[in-house]
């Protein structure tokens, strides 16, 4: 009896101390290191279980604050939202923006990687992606799903066309204007009309049921996003954002998913960095060179917001005329990147003001 209260009185506690988790996340396990506040890292290795992760961490560091980090990845925030229900506070970085040394980068292992992260977390390096809500989730996928499925279409229908040329089939006058292509008439002439030099035409028939296939599913996908824009969380910012020239139904639901909240950008510079709009800077003694776009930014939105703005120049006379000035001592693709940055400084102030864009009141 005497020896078990010698043991409670001793009992190790981590109340009031920080201990900070870095975690190499992967398919079939985690390389976990841990830093307290005061002491050495540990690092071991577990299956993908945030529950394992947080039964080790009671035993070893009782009464603990948990701080965990990974970089974002193929798990997305699964990984955040499994750690968060178990009582460990989580964040998402990018890998980019995790210090490195030299040796870091020659020697790089699951090991070193984990070491990182908690030593950065605890020296208090890292400032954590923005964390998407879980129905928001579900919502950015079907955006991009639909694009994929986009891509994947034209993709099949350049193989037809080439398996036409392939085997010497003309089309017909009626369609030789690009507009009529894929419409009800051309679909109806490639399954009736179209011989191949074989006797059967078994791959084209392939093709043919794979591109209507992808029609459908695109279809559904696209209307999925007009139900979506009329649903009350996304109908006010969506209505606002289609009064900007250039954004439609596609681009506006494609900012609300991937942006969600305008709040998280301090200024019109966060948001265009966001998007990949603002440009690279090299700075050496007293000369300074700023190139265009940087690499960094959302893959999504930037080359979207740059298609709308083409559109964009021929509707609003103001962005129009800005871009005809650029256009006379630079490049149409670097003068039309202005007119996008443009642009997402208009998207920034629609959705952070809640007012409709108007022309005027722009100052171009």
């Amino acid at each position: 009896m005497q020896r078990n209260n010698i043991q409670q009185q001793y009992k190790i506690s981590f109340k009031g101390q920080k201990i900070f988790i870095g975690i190499d996340v992967h398919a079939k396990n985690w390389e976990v290191a841990i830093a307290p506040e005061i002491g050495t890292v540990k690092r071991h290795s577990q299956k993908p279980s945030a529950k394992e992760l947080f039964d080790f961490l009671e035993k070893k560091y009782p009464d603990g604050e948990y701080q965990a980090v990974y970089e974002s990845g193929f798990s997305g925030f699964s990984t955040y939202y499994a750690l968060k229900e178990v009582g460990i506070g989580c964040m998402v970085i990018h890998a980019a923006d995790v210090p490195t040394t030299q040796y870091e980068e020659v020697m790089k292992t699951d090991r070193v990687d984990a070491s990182k992260l908690a030593r950065s977390l605890k020296a208090g390096l890292l400032k954590g992606n923005y964390i998407l809500e879980k129905q928001a989730i579900d919502d950015r996928s079907v955006v991009r799903i639909r694009k994929t499925i986009q891509k994947q279409l034209g993709g099949y229908k350049s193989r037809v066309k080439h398996m036409l040329h392939c085997h010497g089939v003309q089309m017909p006058e009626r369609f030789s204007r690009k507009q009529a292509h894929w419409s009800r008439p051309f679909i109806t002439w490639l399954k009736n009309d179209v011989r191949l030099m074989s006797d059967t035409r078994v791959s084209l028939d392939l093709l043919i049921r794979q591109v209507e296939v992808l029609r459908g599913t695109l279809l559904e996908a696209t209307l999925q996003l007009r139900r979506m824009s009329g649903e009350e969380r996304y109908k006010r910012r969506h209505d606002l954002l289609r009064t900007i020239p250039g954004v439609g139904l596609i681009t506006a639901m494609s900012i609300l998913t991937e942006v969600c909240d305008v709040k998280r950008f301090h200024n019109e510079n966060e948001f265009a960095a966001y998007l990949g709009l603002i440009p690279t800077s090299h700075s050496s003694g007293e000369k300074t060179v700023h190139g265009e776009k940087t690499f960094r930014g959302n893959k999504q939105l930037g080359p979207m917001i740059i298609e709308a703005a083409w559109i964009a120049i021929g509707k609003d006379e103001g962005l129009g005329a800005q871009y005809h000035r650029y256009k006379q001592r630079m490049e149409p693709q670097k003068a039309i990147v202005r007119i996008a940055r443009k642009l997402s400084n208009i998207i920034f102030s629609v959705l952070k003001n809640g007012k409709e864009y108007v022309p005027h009141q722009t100052g171009i």
